[in-house]
């Protein structure tokens, strides 16, 4: 059953997904160099493809092989699934999972224009994946595991669809301490990836519980400060999408006022409200996730 915080994400982000954002704004390029992506990379992908969302960059440590199936869970427009397309081939073939429909017909869309084959996308949320056991040879993510409500059942889904060695190489966001209780209840950090963060040792025990081996999670260091070079996206200012939520939101919106609709405000606009009001690196980091599939 969908809930309120459920509905806010999905609305959100697919306000996103209607955005013109893309590569082609220097805000939107200067978050994604700050979390790994070169520019040959981003010019080699349609500019659609990035939306200023990411926090780290994957496919740059994946090892992807030409012919191997790579999983992307959360994949937006589909920026890692076109990096790792060219990595894997022809004879491989890049999956994209997303639960927003917009983020998907957005990803399809960018697909037929750069007229990518080996490409697919489902629109399914990550913790069940339409996807048959023992299918994929690695499964990659960016900044979308902190968005599930149960990160243990994604983790099960992860090694159920992996085969017996294939690997994770996951970026996202951990905590490092606990958070504030006015921020850790608020339905806009927890949109804004931050809320929804688990600690840095949760990563670690929630695969090895699902059963994974070689589990290994790096602080990156990067500055989450760079969210805040995203300036003038579509969710801001627009109308309310009336979206009924009895959780807490803080903050004035980006257009002036005190905001109480949680949805009045896109994400980016919340991602820097909440880095005006705290430095979020002393709470949270940027983090490489790895682990292995035991291969018996």
């Amino acid at each position: 059953m969908k809930t309120d915080m459920d509905a806010i994400v999905e609305q959100k982000y697919g306000a996103v997904a209607g955005s013109n954002l893309s590569s082609r704004d220097a805000g939107v390029r200067k978050v994604a160099e700050a979390f790994g992506y070169s520019a040959g990379e981003l010019d080699s992908i349609p500019a659609e493809a990035n939306m200023g969302l990411s926090c780290g960059n994957p496919t740059a440590t994946a090892s992807l092989k030409p012919g191997e199936v790579v999983v992307d869970l959360g994949c937006g427009g589909g920026l890692d699934v076109f990096l790792a397309a060219q990595k894997v081939g022809p004879s491989g073939k890049a999956i994209g999972i997303d639960r927003t429909i917009e983020m998907i017909d957005r990803a399809k869309k960018n697909a037929v224009k750069a007229n990518v084959q080996n490409v697919e996308f489902h629109l399914a949320s990550i913790d069940h994946l339409p996807l048959a056991d023992r299918s994929a040879d690695c499964i990659i993510s960016n900044c979308v595991i902190n968005l599930a409500a149960d990160k243990q059942a994604v983790f099960r889904e992860m090694f159920r669809v992996l085969k017996p060695g294939g690997r994770v190489a996951v970026s996202d966001i951990a905590l490092k301490q606990t958070l504030p209780d006015d921020l850790a209840r608020d339905v806009m950090a927890y949109v804004g990836c931050i809320a929804g963060a688990i600690r840095i040792e949760e990563f670690e025990s929630g695969l090895t519980a699902a059963g994974f081996a070689a589990v290994h999670v790096v602080n990156t260091g990067a500055d989450l400060n760079a969210y805040a070079n995203v300036e003038g996206q579509s969710g801001c200012c627009s109308p309310s999408m009336k979206v009924e939520s009895s959780l807490p939101v803080f903050g004035a919106s980006c257009c002036g006022g005190e905001s109480t609709d949680a949805t009045s405000r896109g994400v980016h606009a919340e991602l820097t409200a909440i880095l005006e009001r705290y430095n979020i690196n002393d709470y949270a980091a940027t983090v490489k996730v790895y682990a292995v599939k035991p291969a018996r």
